[in-house]
């Protein structure tokens, strides 16, 4: 199973300061040996996960200082993670998507679908998306 991490469920699983660590790091354990999934990122992902923590003043991140540690998030000796190509452009947008801020969303779920990966959150408004918390 592939599971696509969004910017918040990215960083909630690679910043043990994170107040919903522990909720990633459980849902993480709870899907078995690692060998039996993996974690996706994409541009979009990994650039968000950047921008969040350079901005957020709670982590005091630089941007070089949040991009070496998404790098070593991504080469964890216990998950694997693989990255997905974003090769999809608007016509690919769900019909559900109605609000400026819903477009990111509906793209990554289109995304993760279109290479067998199931799209993970902590924003409960996705409609396709598994919350964290719920699997």
């Amino acid at each position: 199973m592939r599971y696509l991490l969004d910017v918040n469920a990215l960083a909630a699983f690679g910043v043990f300061e994170h107040t919903l660590h522990s909720a990633a790091a459980t849902w993480a354990r709870s899907l078995g040996s690692p060998g039996s999934f993996e974690f996706a990122t994409c541009s979009i992902t990994e650039l968000g996960f950047v921008r969040v923590l350079a901005q957020s003043s709670e982590y005091g991140l630089t941007v070089p200082a949040a991009r070496e540690l998404l790098e070593r998030v991504k080469e964890s000796p216990v998950f694997r993670f693989v990255f997905i190509a974003d090769d999809h452009d608007i016509s690919k947008l769900p019909a559900w998507v109605r609000t400026a801020a819903q477009t990111t969303d509906g793209h990554l779920v289109q995304l993760a679908r279109a290479h067998s990966a199931t799209f993970v959150t902590l924003d409960r408004k996705i409609p396709g998306a598994l919350l964290i918390g719920t699997a």
